[in-house]
């Protein structure tokens, strides 16, 4: 049989068509879905590759566009379209490399930054020895304008004196004290008039309790004073510590256990609230409570709308702009938290509500029933158990997202959290994580059996 001159020719222009357009020989053909799909694949990868402009990538839609001649070609048997998608995910996970900078061996080429990382988060900075603490000092005058010339101070039984008391940078100043516990460790502290230590030095005591040591004065020690030329009066400080056994939570261990507080009472709050405003919205944006009327129709739409809008907006960027409203703490979290919670929720009350048995609402709607009356006893009983499971369920995710507001001044754990990371106070850090850990396993723990047992 010989072949359609017709045939050929029309074959011949749908490919000419489909080189023209990848995906519009297979709409030509009729395969509408193909011509789609076809053609979604190319013109993605083209725009992908064009704004990533490297040039090596400009093979896959090549490819692409060679495929779908060869699918046009055999038309109806069809090429297989796999291979397209293959070749499509391969480019995606390609250039999704190199635009992050993927680099493992990052991790280990400086080895010292991550020791000075990794050793202190090995003893996390929860409970300390039990220590008691005695402080004495003497104030001293730098730059000398009209400071006697000796000065001598006497607290908690501690004596402390300072010869000369009117100083000038790179002078020596002679600091003696007695009444300290004998051969016990002293740390020697020089602090600026607004408290800051610009030098701590270690010493000890001798066999009486008595201290001697002849200090120059450092130039670095007017970095902290309101006017390098202005005369103001430095504390020389000696602070003694020693143990007394026993154990007790660390200033950073109480910061953990306050943090953790607040962000369980804030993920708490905040789910609760956030239910309770959720419900209202979830039979309004329930399809099979609407339907029937044009008015109650407007109101679905106009519900899913706002809900479906308020639930794009993540709880972080909510919780930056409440913290510029109302200012730090954990009041801005947790509204930033409520307002998701209730978007979230009210989708997912809604989704529950639409798929509940529409045989009792049906029945009560035919004795004449109104619409709360339909709601009261034919919806509430049915959704009250996977309501409750999803309410906890949230809760246990805001739980975990207290943790990252707080990073942008929301309060919680979070908050000195990051704090710690900029004073690169790493034991603390590594107890805040073990907290965070500990708490979020057991609200997962907890949250799973309370849903079980609903559902």
């Amino acid at each position: 049989m010989k072949p359609n001159p017709n045939s050929e020719s029309k074959k011949s222009f749908i490919v000419i068509l489909a080189g023209l357009i990848p995906g519009l020989g297979q709409l030509l053909s009729g395969d509408f879905k193909r011509a789609g799909s076809v053609f979604l694949l190319f013109i993605s990868t083209l725009i992908i590759v064009f704004w990533y402009s490297h040039p090596i990538w400009y093979v896959v839609p090549a490819l692409i566009w060679l495929w779908n001649l060869w699918d046009v070609i055999k038309l109806p048997q069809e090429a297989s379209i796999s291979l397209v998608v293959i070749i499509w995910l391969i480019m995606i996970y390609g250039i999704g490399w190199q635009a992050t900078e993927i680099n493992p061996l990052a991790l280990f080429q400086n080895t010292e930054r991550v020791e000075t990382i990794v050793k202190p988060m090995l003893k996390p900075d929860f409970i300390e020895p039990k220590v008691e603490e005695q402080v004495a000092f003497v104030q001293v005058q730098l730059p000398c304008k009209d400071a006697p010339p000796f000065a001598e101070k006497t607290t908690n039984g501690i004596t402390v004196s300072a010869d000369p008391a009117c100083l000038n940078l790179n002078d020596t100043v002679r600091v003696e004290a007695d009444g300290l516990w004998p051969n016990e460790q002293i740390f020697f502290e020089w602090r600026d008039p607004i408290t800051a230590i610009m030098v701590q030095e270690t010493h000890q005591s001798d066999a009486e309790g008595k201290f001697k040591y002849d200090f120059v004065v450092p130039p670095r020690v007017q970095g902290g004073t309101s006017n390098p030329d202005l005369s103001e009066f430095h504390r020389i400080t000696l602070v003694q510590r020693r143990d007394i056994g026993g154990l007790k939570i660390s200033e950073s261990g109480g910061y953990v256990f306050q943090g953790i507080y607040e962000t369980l009472v804030m993920a708490l709050l905040s789910t609760t609230l956030g239910a309770l405003l959720a419900i209202p919205f979830s039979f309004l944006a329930a399809h099979n409570l609407m339907r029937g009327n044009p008015v109650t129709m407007g109101i679905y739409y106009i519900m899913r709308f706002i809900l479906n809008v308020t639930r794009s907006i993540e709880a972080l960027i909510l919780a930056i702009i409440f913290v510029v409203i109302v200012g730090l703490g954990p009041f801005p979290g947790m509204i930033a938290l409520t307002v998701h919670t209730m978007a979230a929720l009210g989708k997912l009350y809604s989704e529950v509500i639409e798929g509940i048995d529409p045989g009792p609402i049906e029945a009560i709607r035919a004795t004449g029933a109104n619409y709360l009356q339909v709601v009261r006893y034919g919806v509430i009983p049915q959704i009250v158990p996977p309501i409750v499971s999803l309410t906890v369920y949230r809760w246990d995710i805001n739980v975990r997202t207290s943790t990252i507001i707080g990073f942008v001044g929301g309060g919680g754990i979070g908050f000195f959290l990051y704090q710690w990371i900029n004073l690169r106070d790493f034991n603390a850090v590594s107890a805040s994580i073990i907290a965070i850990a500990v708490v979020v396993v057991t609200m997962d723990l907890v949250s799973a059996r309370v849903r079980e047992k609903l559902v």
